[in-house]
């Protein structure tokens, strides 16, 4: 697992080395764009619009545009001198409870395991918040930008979270057309419940899958091997436009399952029944 930092987790006068590994990764497909005519891979260049020449990256600044074509400009030492010296440190501000952060907040999760001379510290810091039931508000600077982040544990390993800033979240009051005052049908709300039962079960991630990436590569290695490609048709998509009859037809959808279920049961127990029946009628 490549390394993308490394510093030390800092809470009161502790300081605790750490190494963070990406917890996650992106499985899309890469595709490069091609010339149409020859097939060669096209290059994406930087030019200016204005002298119609490709520029070197020590030729380019940094600008922000506060009016159309005007622009303030930035060297890479002026924005270097804006973060904090401390750069290397997930210095720790808070600790709170786990429910009293919204799924909103969490953007990318990071493992942080021991450095070479940090073991002792880690392990104690990992006990610590697994016992106090809490988890850590911190800062850190990963690639020149300050996060804000949280630390929690999860099978004896700190994991890092990191959040957005309150003002980086959009108001819900921005979304078009939320009712204000619903008018809930007592009968389609309990039908509806009733499908929310009906479809319950303990998560497990492994039965969900990218169906679309897992199909793209089945046609490339069609591709790759020549075989002839046929892509099937969409399913139908139902007509039902009243919500009454599509909740209903979503429960009776949901429902083979159950009856399945019900008839095995009832299969064993009719089984289970017959062989008393007859110990009781050899006795």
């Amino acid at each position: 697992m490549h390394t993308v930092w490394k510093g030390a987790i800092s809470f009161g006068l502790v300081n605790v080395p750490v190494k963070m590994f990406s917890a996650t990764e992106e499985k899309d497909i890469t595709m490069k764009t091609l010339h149409k005519d020859c097939g060669s891979p096209i290059n994406h260049v930087k030019t200016c619009r204005t002298c119609n020449t490709e520029i070197a990256s020590e030729s380019i600044l940094r600008g922000y545009e506060y009016e159309p074509s005007k622009y303030v400009t930035f060297d890479k030492d002026e924005l270097d001198r804006l973060m904090p010296d401390a750069n290397k440190a997930i210095k720790v501000l808070d600790f709170v409870d786990l429910h009293e952060v919204d799924p909103l907040f969490f953007q990318k999760s990071y493992y942080l395991g021991p450095a070479e001379t940090g073991a002792n510290a880690y392990s104690l810091l990992v006990e610590a918040l697994k016992r106090s039931g809490k988890i850590a508000i911190c800062n850190v600077v990963i690639r020149s930008r300050t996060n804000l982040a949280a630390l929690r544990i999860i099978d004896e390993c700190i994991v890092m979270e990191t959040i957005y800033y309150p003002d980086e979240i959009r108001p819900i009051g921005q979304v078009p057309n939320l009712p204000s005052q619903p008018a809930i049908n007592e009968k389609e709300l309990e039908m509806a419940q009733l499908l929310i039962q009906h479809l319950s079960s303990p998560f497990n991630p492994e039965k969900y899958r990218d169906e679309y990436r897992h199909q793209l590569v089945g046609l490339i290695e069609k591709k790759i091997t020549g075989e002839e490609i046929t892509v099937a048709p969409a399913a139908a998509q139902s007509n039902v436009l009243d919500l009454m009859a599509a909740l209903q037809a979503s429960i009776d959808a949901a429902k083979p399952n159950e009856v399945a279920e019900v008839k095995i049961t009832k299969k064993k127990v009719s089984k289970k029944a017959m062989k008393s029946s007859a110990e009781e009628s050899v006795s």
